[in-house]
């Protein structure tokens, strides 16, 4: 993997932790699970590509 790579894997986990603890505290709210979906699905596409 390659450094840009690992940080959008640390970028997404990060994310992760930020959403559930906002979804915790303040009640969930669609827009960002949204956008922690899209940021994934990038992850999983960068992956992709490097594996080629």
């Amino acid at each position: 993997m390659s450094g840009s790579t690992k940080t959008m894997g640390v970028m997404t986990v990060g994310a992760l932790v930020v959403v559930t603890g906002y979804t915790a505290a303040l009640g969930s709210n669609g827009w960002l699970w949204f956008g922690w979906v899209v940021l994934v699905l990038i992850t999983l596409s960068m992956v992709a590509s490097r594996g080629r």
